[in-house]
């Protein structure tokens, strides 16, 4: 029950029990968590913007460094899930702020790694981090504030996943080309674990889920599409941009001190896209995404083209940066709603499928670094996000959801669903 200084959250959709707490101490733990989860993604994308000094300090090719990538991707897809199943019965702020520090350890082990293997095994510490947070905070809005705010505070949160993926890639890359690379992947985490263990609230158990719940979803017609095509879109970028600052350096010449001018622009523009996108995703998700796919495929597939300036690549980059920093929200958006009786279990699954895509993008991404040429990432990155789009345009006006009424009943977001249920209808 609400009064003038208190709010109930309402309970979360496994039965969980209702939080009461002051909207400022209710919105302060939105943050938080929005903090969080910047923080794991931020330490996930690291390596793009640090690939050439990995590779320079470690003795690897660009291909193989490329593995700082895959590595916690493919264990976040697992971690997931399974983290989702195993920690059903404990605090969540407790598994957060635990997940946190495991960051933090992983963290200060890449700053102090002597050869590649070692690096790998922190970049797998960092997997189960990603995997645990992102899954976790996905189903956190609905136990924080009112139902009115559900659809606010979770695109709050999602913004530190889509503020990361844009902005914390130039913020790494410029702490790494200021200082060295190994300090900023120190340098994130202990901070952001402390803050979170003071800041967030008491989150008792929103009841457990089965493991064998998480790939029955996939049969969902509406859901599997979302699903596809995400994997699509995230191989497809990921398959490129790990590659990005190589691609830059040989194709438009661009020295080491521009490459994070060029993707603190990108950034920016990614910030911009991110809320843009996260306005028109609640009226139109399939519209957006249509519109998504279009601005990523051809950016990509440009770059070779008219990437061989400067001022072009910077343009493409602008247009790249505005599309993916709206590709979380929007993702989230359609998976969510498409499955509003099982959000947890849709979360654990979407971080999965997302998570495996990032892992494959740099994996194959890496292979045609190494075995044709670094500008044929663009190419490979930019096919597979117009099959994402020609998917969509194919499957998407198929991805109807249940009736504003029985989500809003079975998810506790009210008008809020109500109101993405009729846009995805």
């Amino acid at each position: 029950m609400s009064t003038s200084t208190e709010l109930t959250a309402p309970a979360g959709t496994s039965g969980s029990p209702p939080v009461v707490r002051s909207p400022l101490r209710a919105w302060g733990a939105v943050v938080a968590v929005a903090v969080g989860t910047f923080s794991v993604v931020t330490t996930e994308m690291l390596p793009v913007g640090l690939l050439t000094s990995i590779g320079s300090a470690l003795g690897v090719s660009d291909g193989t460094a490329g593995l700082a990538m895959t590595v916690p991707g493919l264990v976040a897809a697992f971690a997931a899930p399974l983290l989702t199943v195993t920690v059903g019965r404990f605090d969540r702020r407790l598994v957060l702020c635990g997940l946190m520090g495991l960051l933090a350890v992983a963290n200060l082990l890449s700053a102090l790694a002597p050869g590649f293997a070692v690096l790998l095994f922190a970049r797998v510490l960092v997997g189960v981090s990603i995997g645990g947070v992102w899954s976790i905070a996905g189903g956190l809005a609905v136990r924080l504030v009112p139902e009115r705010s559900v659809g606010h505070a979770t695109t709050l949160i999602f913004s530190g996943i889509a503020v990361a993926s844009v902005l914390g890639v130039p913020i790494g890359t410029l702490i790494g080309d200021l200082v060295h690379w190994r300090i900023a992947f120190a340098a994130l985490s202990l901070a952001v674990a402390a803050a979170m263990a003071v800041t967030l609230p008491p989150l008792p158990t929103a009841g457990t889920i089965r493991l064998c719940e998480v790939p029955g979803l996939f049969r969902d017609v509406r859901l599997r599409t979302g699903l596809i095509t995400t994997s699509l879109l995230v191989t497809g970028h990921f398959g490129a941009y790990t590659y990005l600052r190589p691609v830059l350096e040989d194709v438009a010449g661009v020295g080491t001190g521009l490459i994070s001018t060029l993707l603190l622009a990108y950034g920016v523009a990614g910030i911009a896209g991110n809320f843009l996108c996260g306005t028109t995703a609640h009226r139109d998700p399939r519209r957006t995404l249509m519109v998504i796919f279009t601005l990523l495929a051809a950016a990509e597939l440009l770059i070779p083209v008219a990437g061989a300036t400067t001022a072009g690549a910077a343009a493409l980059l602008l247009v790249w940066g505005l599309a993916y920093g709206g590709v979380s929200v929007t993702c989230q958006t359609w998976v969510l709603h498409a499955a509003p009786d099982a959000r947890e279990a849709a979360s654990a699954l979407f971080v999965g499928v997302f998570n495996v895509a990032i892992a494959l993008g740099g994996l194959l991404g890496g292979r045609a670094a190494d075995g044709i040429a670094v500008p044929s990432v663009m190419w490979f990155g930019g096919a597979l996000v117009v099959l994402a789009l020609a998917t969509m345009a194919l499957f998407g006006s198929r991805g109807t959801v249940a009736a504003s009424s029985r989500t809003g009943a079975s998810s506790g977001h009210g008008a809020t669903s109500s109101h993405v249920d009729q846009a995805l209808r």
